[in-house]
């Protein structure tokens, strides 16, 4: 697999892998599976240690990108971001070659088919190596889904929101009432809370920014998804 240093955010289904490379962390980002699920892996520069954003799809791709030998990260923790079936097909493949911790919120942990070593609430922090994590649970597309938030000192900040968050609106969900609480959590715990700078990276598809977004904000409200 080749992984390229020229980051925009976009990867294309069963292409190259993407890495950025901030001061204290590297996000490599590769599209599996037929829906274009995103696979998120992030590795501590002073450690090696990794976590993984949800084992979508491909195991053995999911290998080629988690490296080999000496180039080989330290897997520590797979994180589902949600139950749905597309984002944890690799997940029993992959946690159990490498032997590591699984970690899902409570309310989905049910419905996934390895049982988390870890249950992740709201506010939670999860590390990798000397980085950490914030959890930010957003309830509507699923019960328990949740995006994790790392707050790079040396930058802005970066969000890994799932299916919580696309460019151009919030997850699917299936009554008003769901999407009424995914849309309310959307504004009150994230873009009330973060900067116009803040790098989202959700779980299909494109990056974008809270910037470019939160103008649009009224509309998605407005239309009911």
């Amino acid at each position: 697999m080749r992984i390229t240093d020229e980051y925009t955010g976009h990867t294309e289904p069963g292409g190259d892998a993407a890495r950025r490379t901030l001061d204290a962390l590297t996000v490599c980002k590769l599209s599996v599976g037929p829906m274009d699920n995103n696979t998120y892996l992030l590795t501590c520069k002073s450690t090696g240690e990794a976590l993984l954003i949800d084992a979508a799809n491909d195991p053995d791709r999911i290998s080629d990108l988690i490296g080999y030998d000496g180039a080989r990260a330290n897997l520590r923790t797979i994180v589902t971001t949600h139950r749905h079936g597309d984002h944890w097909q690799a997940l029993g493949a992959i946690a159990g070659a490498y032997g590591c911790e699984t970690a899902a919120h409570p309310l989905d942990a049910p419905e996934l088919p390895v049982p988390p070593d870890v249950l992740l609430e709201h506010g939670d922090t999860i590390s990798v190596g000397e980085c950490r994590l914030e959890v930010i649970h957003l309830r509507g597309h699923t019960p328990g889904s949740i995006a994790l938030l790392y707050r790079d000192p040396a930058g802005h900040p970066h969000l890994f929101t799932g299916d919580s968050l696309f460019p151009g609106g919030v997850g699917k969900t299936t009554s008003a009432e769901d999407f009424t609480s995914l849309i309310n959590d959307v504004e009150e715990r994230v873009f009330a809370q973060l900067p116009d700078d803040t790098w989202f990276y959700p779980g299909h598809g494109d990056d974008s920014t809270l910037g470019a977004e939160r103008g649009k904000l009224g509309e998605w409200r407005e239309r009911g998804w």
